[in-house]
């Protein structure tokens, strides 16, 4: 099937994809292609990437032509000799075989679930960003990944399991701190599109799995995403965000809410507030309430919020810890926004 990306290609573009696509697979030292200028091959080169992450062992590309010749011949730049390759690339099959089996016949939904946990349960942020960190070799073999390793992760995986899956790739933003680019993916779920950022979720977790970035429309990603290097179809439907079900808006709702927990004996409660703008005064009221009800259960309580999306952590602890964490999940960002007091 072709991947997402080709298919708004021109016609003589997608000829030079599918000899690059042949080539790299067939791991040949050159490929002849049609010259192109440097950026549009760029771009084909992009494309392909994105929409073939089996292709990880393919890591840039040098080429060289006659000045007056009408095609040059390209020289990729691989991860390791093909002996090397072929070794990875058996054992990247034997891990996806194991790890799809056990999700045949589910949902899609389920599917999706178990893909996004598998980042947050088993792939680290790589600070070091070491090469194979960009590509699935990381998070598959290495259990190490950056934000484009694990996006082509969910990917691969995705289509092993049989679901549309695009991997997003927006610009950098140095005027608002984001140095580099960064990726995420865009998965169609019954019928409907959502973005799914794993690695942000992945930078949230403190002892509890994290959806803040979970099946959200447009509207919800962009709060804090940079705008797309290449276009994805609309994603328009708010009803797949994860924290919908445990929305809350009255202080009533979150003493309810933080009683239950304690009683259950649960060590964290995690909820979305929309109870109007999420600010110092909003979460000092639900701190308040959150250590009078721990307290009495001899706890202490600490707070973590992802104040752009709305999500809110509560962690239930034995002993005192820093009460309010401001969470910013943009692993490449430099500033990090302050809450508003009011």
């Amino acid at each position: 099937m072709p991947g997402y990306y080709y298919k708004s290609l021109p016609k003589a573009h997608k000829a030079v994809y599918d000899t690059l696509r042949q080539g790299f697979d067939a791991l040949s030292p050159a490929i002849r292609i049609e010259r192109l200028e440097n950026e549009t091959l760029t771009d084909i080169y992009t494309r392909l990437k994105l929409d073939e992450p089996l292709l990880w062992f393919v890591v840039g590309f040098t080429y060289r032509f006659y000045p007056q010749a009408s095609h040059v011949e390209l020289i990729p730049e691989y991860l390791f000799d093909k002996q090397k390759i072929r070794e990875h690339r058996q054992a990247i099959d034997s891990r996806m075989a194991r790890l799809v089996r056990p999700l045949q016949g589910k949902s899609q939904q389920e599917k999706l679930v178990a893909i996004h946990d598998f980042i947050l349960e088993n792939v680290r942020y790589d600070k070091l960003q070491k090469s194979y960190s960009h590509e699935i070799i990381g998070p598959l073999t290495q259990g190490v990944g950056v934000c484009e390793g694990m996006a082509k992760t969910v990917k691969v995986l995705c289509d092993a399991l049989g679901l549309e899956c695009i991997v997003a790739l927006s610009h950098h933003n140095p005027d608002r701190g984001v140095k580099y680019r960064h990726a995420w993916n865009t998965v169609k779920v019954e019928g409907k599109w959502y973005h799914l950022d794993a690695t942000f979720d992945n930078s949230l977790q403190r002892g509890v799995k994290r959806y803040d970035y979970f099946c959200l429309d447009d509207k919800r990603l962009f709060r804090d995403h940079e705008r797309l290097v290449l276009p994805l179809p609309p994603c328009t439907d708010g009803d797949g965000f994860y924290y919908r079900r445990i929305s809350l808006t009255k202080m009533e709702q979150v003493d309810s809410r933080i009683k239950q927990a304690l009683r259950k004996k649960e060590g964290h409660l995690v909820f979305h507030w929309r109870g109007g703008g999420l600010n110092r005064t909003i979460l000092a009221e639900i701190l308040d309430i959150a250590r009078t009800q721990a307290a009495a259960k001899g706890k202490a309580v600490a707070c973590a919020v992802n104040a752009t999306q709305g999500v809110i952590q509560l962690d239930f602890t034995e002993a005192a810890a820093e009460e309010l964490t401001v969470q910013q999940p943009d692993e490449n960002r430099e500033d990090v926004p302050e809450m508003a007091e009011n």
